[in-house]
């Protein structure tokens, strides 16, 4: 009940009149302002529920000048009031600001700090990284005694999660306060889930998911979307058939956490159910579709070769952000479409929008385009836009792309000269992709200075790769002996290159195959196909490692 105190019986009904306006009507800034004026002229700017609602609502609008105005005006402003202002900062304004206020209600003689305060302050803490100053709000909540209260728990794990040191460090502490509770939220546990995901300790989140009491749909994609993320695609789908299973109604984010993981393995069956799902269930009904579900599509199209669908799904999204743009850029250019992923570039660069903004990866996508297209000068061209109008510091990704498109033309001697001026060490992507332009246009001499240059001093499994490649290289020029030589000192000096791996969806089902394993149930058989096949392609003249 709102307390009426001595106010004339004519007036009560004005204030509850003007609560409600406050509580259910006010859409605007302006509309406020109203209602505030009414306030003021009727005397009620004593009353504490009043105050409080429409503070919340300044801060809400974000009009945090007459929030202020308004809470200093009080003499002894109310622990919701506080509380109100706090809160404000922390959701709309500034969270190192909340903290401050949080410190001036220690200071003045105040209401001392609910379990609201608390939630709030650490809730700022932990939206704004403030790590010392959550740590000592954490000490006041053990003195003040509300350490064991639910929601400031809560706030604690979440805080911790977030901004806990890194690594698992942070996560151990929000352990800690998640082993001291004695009733957790459904929040808490994804807080903790998500939390070991972000550390990476993939098979820690499994541990917890499993110890779950229970799950709502944010478990559920937290852990489809931390597997996928963490390169265990496979498991993503198999808790997403699990999900789906036990009856839980999964949403538009699960899927599009499940098509990333689609994207890794090449499950066009599972992503084209996805995108017939997508389609009855939202498009069809008109409903609205989450642009990152769309861009999800594009991606897992593109992922598994399927670049007509992919772009058809792109060319019909009523509304584009820099990922979606980039998604099919980078599609066109990965399955050697160089011409089309430039055009969607121009067509990107004509929208003229905040969304149609290109990135460091959209420029990826570009360059990798202008290398298997062979277009030097327009590589050139972009590489300097991507810099001089754009202001994109080209990262050793980007130098990866230009040292591959100058080998790939033959312009070896500038792509040497790009390795030795780029900023930062070249790392393996750089070095191959020279050497596999001196492979294309049998370079020897600049493949061994490099080869010798590179694997000095390296460990055996680090030099194994350049080996290979130096190896490639004497097989293109037909110099079958110094073959032979490099694969001798790798035995000797005992390198060797990780097996290569692949994988393959047959009937729904994945299978994975590593060079020389032998333990698949039908290796005999897998083994006399690939003989006829090699048999196959020596009858059409082509010539393997052994013929050489």
């Amino acid at each position: 009940m709102i307390a009426e105190e001595s106010l004339p019986p004519t007036l009560r009904p004005l204030q509850q009149h003007l609560f409600y306006l406050l509580h259910n009507c006010c859409k605007s800034i302006k509309h406020l302002a109203q209602i505030h004026a009414h306030i003021t002229t009727n005397g009620f700017t004593h009353k504490n529920f009043l105050l409080v609602k429409l503070l919340a609502l300044y801060t809400t609008f974000n009009n945090f000048p007459i929030a202020h105005q308004l809470f200093d005006q009080m003499p002894s402003p109310s622990s919701a009031l506080w509380n109100q202002i706090i809160r404000g900062y922390q959701l709309n304004g500034s969270p190192r600001r909340s903290v401050e206020l949080f410190n001036d209600m220690g200071r003045r003689s105040s209401p001392p700090p609910d379990e609201h305060t608390y939630t709030f302050v650490v809730n700022g803490c932990a939206k704004g990284g403030l790590l010392g100053e959550g740590m000592q709000v954490h000490g006041k909540v053990l003195k003040s005694g509300f350490s064991s209260n639910l929601y400031v728990q809560s706030s604690l794990v979440d805080f911790y999660v977030k901004n806990g040191g890194g690594g698992t460090e942070g996560v151990g502490k929000a352990k800690k306060v998640f082993d001291e509770m004695s009733l957790r939220s459904i929040v808490t546990w994804n807080s903790l889930l998500l939390g070991s995901f972000r550390c990476g300790d993939v098979n820690g989140a499994m541990a917890i998911f499993d110890d779950m009491p229970e799950r709502n749909v944010v478990s559920w994609t937290t852990m489809i979307a931390g597997c996928a993320q963490n390169g265990r695609s496979k498991e993503a789908l198999a808790l997403f058939r699990e999900m789906q299973r036990e009856n839980v109604e999964f949403d538009q984010v699960t899927l599009v956490a499940v098509l990333s993981a689609c994207a890794e393995l090449g499950d066009l069956h599972l992503g084209k159910w996805i995108h017939s799902y997508v389609f009855e269930h939202f498009t069809y009904s008109k409903k609205p579709v989450l642009v990152t579900l769309k861009n999800s599509l594009v991606y897992m199209y593109a992922s598994c070769g399927e670049i007509d669908a992919a772009f058809a799904v792109f060319k019909g999204m009523e509304q584009r952000t820099a990922v979606s743009w980039t998604s099919m850029i980078t599609g066109f250019a990965k399955h050697g479409y160089g011409n089309e992923a430039l055009a969607v570039f121009e067509w990107m660069q004509n929208a003229r929008s905040r969304d149609a903004r290109p990135d460091e990866i959209t420029f990826l996508g570009v360059l990798c385009a202008c290398s298997h297209a062979g277009y030097v000068d327009k590589g050139r061209h972009y590489f300097k836009s991507m810099v001089e109008d754009w202001g994109i510091k080209p990262r050793i990704e980007h130098f990866g792309c230009m040292v591959d498109l100058l080998s790939r033309a033959g312009l070896l001697d500038e792509a040497h000269e790009i390795v030795r001026s780029m900023p930062m060490k070249p790392n393996d992507v750089v070095w191959g992709a020279l050497l596999g332009g001196c492979r294309i246009h049998k370079s020897v001499e600049l493949a061994s200075d490099v080869t010798e240059l590179l694997t000095e001093g390296l460990e055996a499994d680090k030099a194994a790769g350049y080996f290979v490649l130096l190896s490639n290289v004497y097989a293109a020029a037909e110099k079958w002996e110094d073959v032979v030589a490099v694969r001798r000192k790798m035995l000797e000096e005992k390198t060797r290159k990780p097996p290569g791996r692949s994988w393959i969806q047959i009937e729904g089902s994945v299978y994975e195959f590593m060079a020389g394993d032998r333990s698949h149930e039908m290796a005999s058989l897998i083994y006399d196909v690939l003989d006829d096949i090699t048999r196959e392609a020596r009858s059409h003249g082509y010539i393997t490692f052994c013929d050489g």
